[in-house]
């Protein structure tokens, strides 16, 4: 079996022979220069993996094939996973999640994007590198837009606050992944609200926790779940409205099992184009609503936070800059 050098020697040495075979043409066609409205090479790779929730490994997997294009689509699937440092059957998969009927068929198509990148746009594969977390950024910007244009109208953010400063205790509901919006949202809203009880475990203790809420007097559950979506989420919330407990989800889809249970739904997009999600809108959402339960009940408010305020500058909590 070739070593990984020689591996990599030939996949580009067939990558620019088979681009050499290209006959010249005009603009847009083998050869020539391309047409200023087709895509960018990597730009048809993200295409071609888009649309498609990938976990945090199959992302490295697509990431590496879009930062390494012309050697990538050339590879054995041996060679691939141990580039990327992964099993065979998780280059297989990821295949699968993207829609092919394997690696042979993804590779398949990878080639021709391949060959069109060595053919006409030298250093591209360069440019898009050092563009990718831009790219990113521009993803979350059209996340915050999405959001921006749901704000027009206010009355349901507004209408949940009022529900959620009610409850009391309000219970904040976040696991695995979702424990730092509900750590967050917890952490500001104690500061506002008498009785805040955060749940980041699920399981008997989630079940526990929420029972004790109900029969406390409590009346509102707010959930976080971001993807990817757990089952022991789904089964909190199922839990939640067994004892009586009301549901309001922050999520990034109005559709699927968990907004199902919910009693009510708020939707964020999530940033996906890096290995690990962001959650631009998802935070902004999250201080939306901790606004309307501000508003909700303004002497409570004025009131909590001068008692914190008069206590952080007792104990000296905070640097004075």
């Amino acid at each position: 079996m070739p070593s990984g050098q020689q591996a990599r020697a030939q996949a580009s040495q067939q990558a620019r022979a088979q681009a050499s075979a290209i006959t010249p043409g005009g603009p847009g066609k083998p050869g020539g220069p391309p047409s200023a409205a087709e895509p960018a090479p990597a730009d048809k790779v993200r295409a071609l993996f888009g649309g498609h929730r990938l976990s945090p490994g199959q992302r490295r997997i697509a990431q590496y094939i879009t930062d390494h294009l012309t050697e990538a689509a050339f590879l054995s699937i041996t060679d691939l996973a141990e580039r990327v440092g992964v099993s065979q059957p998780s280059v297989t998969r990821f295949a699968s999640s993207v829609g092919f009927s394997g690696y042979p068929a993804l590779r398949e198509a990878l080639q021709p994007i391949a060959l069109s990148a060595v053919a006409n746009v030298p250093g591209a594969r360069e440019e898009d590198r050092r563009n990718e977390l831009q790219a990113a950024v521009d993803a979350e910007i059209e996340n915050l837009e999405s959001l921006r244009r749901a704000f027009t109208d206010t009355d349901r953010v507004l209408e949940i606050g009022r529900e959620l400063a009610r409850s009391v205790p309000l219970t904040i509901l976040g696991l695995r992944i979702s424990v730092s919006l509900a750590e967050y949202f917890a952490y500001a809203a104690m500061r506002i609200h008498p009785d805040v009880r955060l749940v980041s475990r699920g399981g008997s203790v989630a079940y526990d926790a929420l029972l004790q809420a109900r029969e406390a007097g409590g009346t509102w559950v707010l959930a976080f779940a971001m993807p990817r979506h757990s089952k022991e989420m789904l089964a909190a919330m199922r839990a939640a409205r067994r004892t009586g407990l009301r549901v309001a989800l922050i999520t990034d889809a109005g559709l699927g099992p968990l907004a199902g249970e919910a009693d009510v739904t708020l939707t964020a997009g999530t940033g996906s184009r890096l290995v690990f999600d962001s959650y631009a809108a998802p935070g902004i959402l999250s201080a939306a609503l901790l606004q309307a339960m501000a508003d909700a009940d303004p002497e409570r408010t004025q009131l909590r936070l001068e008692k914190y305020e008069q206590a952080a500058e007792q104990h000296d909590f905070f640097l004075d800059d």
